[in-house]
């Protein structure tokens, strides 16, 4: 998975994720390791703009098109990815997203420690 390394609630949401990560299936790389991500030939606009989640078949998730994907990564998890399959959820969890993306910087100065 990668994120923004530098924004706060990226950087909460990665903790969350690896606590629920038990069996270690994910890797989290932060944007701004060029070297790590020039890799996966990902422009670095896009990159800013959302998380992305990267699986072995080669499939890319970015933003709110992750969070099913994520879901059915974790046992305990996964009887709430189908719920993004009921009409407009999708769409609504993309909204969500962006509006919390575009204000990331802003809204950091929130969260503790920042």
């Amino acid at each position: 998975m990668i994120y923004d390394g530098e924004c706060g609630i990226c950087q909460r949401a990665v903790a969350w994720l690896r606590r629920w990560d038990r069996e270690h299936v994910l890797r989290f790389v932060p944007f701004q390791d060029a070297v790590a991500v020039a890799r996966f030939g990902i422009g670095l606009p896009a990159l800013a703009a959302a998380l992305h989640l990267l699986l072995p078949d080669g499939r890319v998730y970015p933003g709110a098109d992750a969070i099913p994907e994520l879901l059915r990564l974790f046992p305990g998890k996964r009887w709430l990815a189908p719920l993004f399959a009921i009409p407009g959820m999708l769409p609504l969890a993309r909204w969500i997203y962006a509006r919390i993306a575009i204000r990331r910087h802003c809204l950091v100065r929130s969260i503790p420690g920042r």
